[in-house]
């Protein structure tokens, strides 16, 4: 598909994520790419739903629209994660078939992953078990997505597309440490503590489980060539393929913000999934994607921008 001459909506396209995605999308040349806003319309109800693509006629639609957080956010909003996650899902993707929408491509997660997943993980045991107990509710909603996406392509031919991406982190980050996930949070509490000149800064769990992470522009670059060349439902892996334990990660982030105290892990608070890393190569098979930009770059050019965008990145609401 050439998305150049494409109307495109961007479903959380004033998101963390969705911001760069817009942007990829407008530096390869598109010129008509909409982004809704909440307060114009609702995706759980099924009315604006409609009013949405009866007004904007989308060729394309990205849904990046979540209800996400890290673990202790999953742990307080499980019916609220579950439930606005598969309502805006379903309904937009029943609207989008019925209205003719050319492409949908759907942002899942590797929290529908089984606890146990092999590493790297593969797209084909992704119905290998029950996800990690602490975001299983967020896991499952999305997984329900990618069903519906297949049974609609497999009645009705509709040309859905489902990404797996691994966690993001970069510019333009959560960093309140009520909903962040795990980099921005240490990058804040690394930086505070030496401003602070404490000499503990405290971290959840055991540090032993894994991570991979994304560079936020290189899951942006990913989503924008996937609605240039996929057009089946089948779920492809989105990541770095770089596994890192927690305690590594941390000990990172505290080397590049300058703290040089102790990293003190509470074995009382949850791990979450004991490992997670992906098999990326379908991914470079089918779109030709590699993540540019590795985990020590991204981690300094994101510790730059939250120097200069404090103190107003601290109140980002999830």
């Amino acid at each position: 598909m050439d998305v150049r001459d494409k109307r495109i909506v961007v479903t959380g396209g004033s998101g963390f994520l969705g911001k760069h995605v817009v942007a990829r999308f407008r530096a390869r040349g598109c010129s008509d790419v909409f982004v809704p806003r909440s307060a114009e319309y609702n995706l759980m109800d099924d009315g604006d739903v409609r009013r949405l693509l009866r007004e904007r006629r989308p060729n394309v639609i990205v849904h990046l629209a979540a209800a996400v957080g890290g673990i202790g956010a999953n742990r307080t909003h499980p019916a609220t994660f579950l439930y606005s996650n598969l309502i805006m899902g379903a309904r937009l993707i029943e609207e989008s078939y019925r209205t003719g929408v050319e492409k949908f491509l759907m942002i899942g997660t590797i929290c529908s992953y089984p606890k146990h997943t092999p590493v790297p993980f593969k797209e084909d045991d992704l119905w290998n078990g029950y996800p990690e107990e602490t975001n299983a509710p967020y896991g499952l909603a999305k997984k329900v997505l990618l069903t519906q996406l297949e049974a609609y392509h497999h009645q009705f031919g509709f040309p859905g597309v489902n990404l797996l991406v691994v966690n993001l982190y970069g510019p333009g980050d959560n960093f309140n440490l009520e909903t962040s996930h795990v980099i921005p949070a240490l990058i804040r509490k690394c930086l505070e503590a030496k401003e602070r000149g404490e000499n503990v800064v405290g971290v959840w769990g055991t540090g032993r489980p894994t991570r991979e992470f994304l560079y936020v522009e290189d899951a942006a670059r990913a989503i924008v060539l996937a609605a240039e060349r996929l057009s089946t439902p089948e779920p492809v892996n989105i990541g770095s393929g770089r596994e890192v334990s927690i305690a590594d990660l941390t000990r990172l982030i505290a080397e590049r913000t300058g703290f040089r105290g102790e990293i003190r892990f509470d074995p009382t608070k949850p791990d979450g999934q004991p490992r997670r890393c992906l098999d990326v190569s379908r991914a470079r098979a089918l779109m030709g994607f590699e993540a540019a930009v590795s985990l020590e770059e991204g981690l300094d050019r994101t510790i730059a921008w939250y120097k200069a965008a404090r103190p107003a990145a601290d109140l980002v609401a999830a």
